[in-house]
């Protein structure tokens, strides 16, 4: 008999070595949030997104730490100063790697009345990293002095310029963003809360109910928004506290933005009442709440954390719409509306555009949300490629 070598011998296309195999059995095996998991991470742009809106609460939650000084802290000698550029040409090829930035001088233009800032290379400001700076408490909790950076005194760092109460625009940003990501997620909470119990509500039993919650759905889709947001936000007293304030624009835009969540639940139940799996509850002597929750609503539980991810813009877009009008948060509260509200008239903007940062910070904050939600969106069937 002739042996032959097995590795001359034709690999058969249909025959997978056990490694694919066990792979692929994986793959069929693997529960749905791992097949969500599994398609979400191929989506680059969701990834980014995702990675941003991280960096982006992580800085609102540290706020204090990561700004050189506090919101409110005041520079009489830097009354809308430009930005203070970063270098790094102090080595000795022409690049260092400790960054410093330039002093300037104060100069009046006599023909113009106006100020004038020019770099003074002879002062340069290093940064200092984990320095010592203002007290604050982190997390409202740890008193601590402790900043990610500053500069010696009497040196100053207005890495995007300075206001025209002489603020540091950098620190009142990252400040801002306390109140402007935090009243998306709050609010989304409330709208979430109403959308999933009123639409459950609406599909599940139907009849007289779901005849009166879809009217009220109706009429409320019928009003305009933004007149809406604004006669609700105008009929706030105008002596409330800012704490009372922002509760009370968090739900006035809960209030406006659960109908559409509403439907779709109600759709969905509608489609899914009638499935084994709910006979099967109703059979095992399951309340009608339990059924509602336990099972029809974690039944398209991906389009949920879909719908979520892409209402937050539009709340924090809703406070920034309000607060740039003048009929939601004020000073001293700092958030992304009420700065650009300081930055309203054509001369501000042409003449210290660096006012306009927050634009930026709202433009990333809602494309990262966006990309994020387009992900989920792809992820949440995963058996369609298969």
């Amino acid at each position: 008999m002739v042996e032959t070598d097995v590795t001359l011998q034709p690999k058969l296309p249909w025959r997978r070595p056990k490694e694919d195999e066990s792979a692929q059995e994986r793959l069929y095996t693997a529960s749905q949030w791992v097949l969500i998991w599994r398609r979400f991470r191929r989506h680059r742009l969701a990834l980014i997104g995702g990675i941003v809106m991280l960096i982006m609460y992580l800085g609102a939650i540290f706020a204090p730490f990561v700004t050189p000084y506090t919101p409110h802290k005041k520079f009489n000698d830097a009354l809308n100063h430009p930005p203070t550029a970063l270098r790094f040409d102090d080595g000795d090829d022409g690049f260092g790697l400790r960054p410093y930035v330039l002093g300037t001088k104060r100069e009046i233009d006599m023909t113009t009345l106006k100020r004038r800032y020019t770099p003074d290379p002879a002062q340069k400001l290093y940064l200092q990293f984990f320095s010592q700076g203002e007290e604050y408490k982190l997390l409202g909790l740890i008193p601590t002095s402790i900043h990610l950076f500053t500069v010696a005194a009497p040196g100053k760092v207005f890495l995007m310029g300075a206001d025209e109460l002489g603020q540091d625009v950098f620190s009142r940003t990252i400040y801002a963003s306390q109140i402007s990501l935090s009243i998306g997620l709050i609010g989304i909470a409330f709208s979430f809360v109403l959308g999933c119990l009123l639409g459950g509500i609406s599909g599940y039993y139907g009849g007289q109910v779901d005849m009166i919650i879809q009217r009220v759905i109706e009429f409320l889709i019928s009003i305009p928004t933004l007149p809406l947001w604004m006669g609700l936000s105008a009929a706030l007293p105008r002596d409330w506290p800012m704490l009372r304030i922002y509760f009370a624009i968090t739900i006035i835009l809960a209030l406006a933005s659960w109908t559409g969540l509403a439907r779709v639940v109600r759709g969905k139940i509608l489609s899914t009442r009638t499935e084994t799996f709910v006979k099967a509850a109703e059979m095992a002597g399951a309340s009608p709440a339990r059924i509602l929750v336990k099972h029809l609503l974690p039944s398209f539980a991906s389009y949920l954390i879909v719908n979520l991810t892409l209402s937050i813009p539009g709340m924090i877009l809703g406070e920034t719409a309000l607060s740039f009008l003048g009929l939601g948060l004020r000073e001293p509260v700092v958030s992304w509306g009420v700065l650009l509200n300081a930055a309203q008239n054509v001369r501000t903007v042409a003449q210290y555009p660096w006012m306009l940062w927050p634009v930026a910070f709202v433009v990333l904050t809602v494309l990262a949300f966006n990309f994020l939600g387009d992900g989920l969106r792809d992820a949440a069937d995963p058996y369609k490629e298969f």
